[in-house]
């Protein structure tokens, strides 16, 4: 500690400054230095070996210090220090004097041992075949279980199939039964179009023979009318004739196909027709189809 004697002055404020920055630095190394010191030097406490003593071993008395001197007196002889006496040796016993061994006790004792290590082995043998018994009889269940599940997944499976089959065949008759309901109806309306086209084609028909009968009636009302019978002619005669005719109803040719007998009577009918053109033709289509090209014509005198 520094002790000033003179005041401080103004012009020397540079030394205060520098001795506190110093202590201050001087401080902090020092609790760095305390902080890495115990923290580097931390170790476990090694062991301790004690050594223990039945009894304590004979120790000489430490050595007199030496007394300061001190004025002269009469001299007084201090006693000696006793020496502490030595403890008594333990006093040894005799041992025993040894047993004569007993054979049989021993015999019994090793039977009994063999006996006993044999019912061990016995029983873990035994502990050993339950245990396989019990992993077989596991195992047999498992392999029962597993059959039996398999079994039943195969059943279901064939279960499964029946009703699929069944389902199909199912829904095969009903497609056959619609197939065959449909065609049954198709062919219901095919047939009742058939008869109704058959109805339409005959009644057609009769229509076109009916209009064919009357103008034929008419062709040959008109070629009798135009007929010059000769004055020799006997009975009814037929002469049978093949006319062109053009669609207008004209005549183009007659030709005889076949004769009455009476060349006269022939050619009167064929000059009729010929006077008779054109000779009246029906507007329908089918029934002028009858009389165009060609006609076969058949006259009788009295017809």
């Amino acid at each position: 500690m520094i002790l000033a004697t003179d005041a401080p002055s103004a012009s020397r404020p540079a030394p205060k400054v520098l001795a506190g920055a110093l202590a201050l630095g001087v401080h902090a190394l020092f609790v760095l230095l305390l902080v890495f010191g115990v923290s580097w030097q931390t170790h476990r406490p090694e062991a301790v070996m004690v050594d223990l003593w039945q009894a304590l071993p004979e120790t000489s008395p430490p050595p007199a210090r030496p007394r300061p001197p001190q004025p002269e007196k009469a001299a007084v002889k201090m006693p000696e220090p006793t020496k502490a006496a030595p403890p008594p040796k333990p006093v040894e016993k005799e041992p025993p004097p040894p047993k004569a061994p007993d054979i049989a006790l021993e015999k019994k004792k090793a039977e009994a041992n063999r006996l006993k290590k044999l019912q061990a082995e016995q029983a873990a043998e035994e502990k050993a075949r339950a245990v396989e018994k019990a992993k077989a009889e596991d195992k047999a269940k498992a392999e029962d279980k597993a059959k039996a599940e398999a079994a039943r997944v195969e059943r279901e499976k064939q279960v499964a199939e029946q009703k699929r089959q069944a389902l199909l065949r199912q829904m095969e008759a009903e497609e056959l039964k619609q197939q065959l309901a449909a065609d049954t109806a198709a062919n219901e309306a095919r047939l009742a179009r058939l008869t109704q086209a058959r109805a339409a084609a005959s009644k057609r028909q009769a229509e076109v023979a009916s209009v064919v009968g009357e103008y034929r009636d008419q062709i040959s009302a008109k070629v009798r009318g135009n007929t010059r019978l000769p004055d020799n002619l006997k009975g009814n005669p037929q002469v049978r004739c093949q006319v062109k005719l053009l669609p207008t109803g004209e005549v183009l040719s007659v030709r005889v196909t076949q004769s009455s007998g009476n060349p006269a009577y022939d050619d009167a009918v064929v000059r009729a027709i010929e006077k008779s053109s054109p000779l009246p033709l029906p507007s329908d289509r089918d029934a002028r189809a009858a009389f165009v090209p060609e006609l076969s014509f058949v006259h009788r005198p009295k017809e």
